[in-house]
């Protein structure tokens, strides 16, 4: 299984806070039957973005698994004007690898419908968005459609897999099962934070789905997608 969501780097945002925590979440990844994680530091208000520092960071996590699972980095970006305007210049600092393939974050508070124009403006200049946990989202809860139009446009669509066990609740369960009812869901991750409570855990997941929709549903979210996403290929 591939994780493109996680939050494994130490002491660069609310995940891992040692080098220890980040070992043992690669343990428990690669027990869990993950082959691929892929960083993704935020870039919000609370937390600034560094691709040289988090290259490093990646490096020298390489070295210490000593290849019992592949790394690459991302980033959680969030969809703030100063972000936006950042991105404009250089998308590639905040993209998967050297893909095109960028995840996006909306804010708790307030989605605006020009997030769908900003999602085109992406699409046009050659980025692929993806769509991290609408489930999770307050207000993409109540606006399941446009989690839809999202993924009609050429959005990326990505579910927490905890969502599917109820870890957060009936809200994000129901809407996570509702977008996989209707053909709008591409990818499972983790977005694990640490070994205890948000655990890098695909395979609990992959089974709610799979009892929902099938294993080759269930294959192509946590396998397929992701492994062709980390690749910069086309979704399958």
């Amino acid at each position: 299984m591939v994780d493109i969501h996680s939050h494994i780097l130490p002491g660069v945002d609310d995940g891992a806070k040692s080098w220890e925590m980040a070992l043992e979440m690669c343990q428990m990844a690669a027990a869990d039957g993950i082959t691929h994680i892929v960083a993704t530091p935020h870039a919000n208000d609370q937390f600034a973005y560094d691709r040289r520092k988090h290259e490093e960071a990646i490096a020298q996590l390489r070295e210490k698994v000593s290849g019992t699972i592949e790394l690459s980095l991302g980033c959680d970006f969030h969809m703030s004007f100063d972000n936006i305007q950042t991105l404009r210049k250089n998308p590639a600092e905040f993209c998967i690898g050297k893909t095109n393939y960028l995840l996006v974050e909306f804010s708790d508070f307030g989605v605006s419908p020009q997030m769908i124009e900003m999602m085109k403006e992406f699409l046009d200049n050659g980025l692929r968005p993806i769509v991290t946990h609408p489930e999770r989202n307050r207000i993409l809860q109540q606006k399941p459609k446009m989690i839809v139009e999202m993924a009609e446009i050429g959005c990326v669509i990505q579910v927490t897999a905890s969502s599917f066990t109820g870890f957060w609740g009936t809200g994000p369960k129901k809407t996570a099962q509702w977008l996989l009812k209707n053909d709008a869901l591409h990818v499972l991750a983790t977005d694990s934070h640490d070994p205890v409570r948000r655990k890098p855990v695909l395979s609990a997941g992959r089974a709610a789905v799979t009892e929902l929709a099938g294993e080759e549903i269930a294959e192509l979210l946590v396998n397929k997608n992701p492994g062709a996403i980390v690749r910069g290929e086309s979704l399958i």
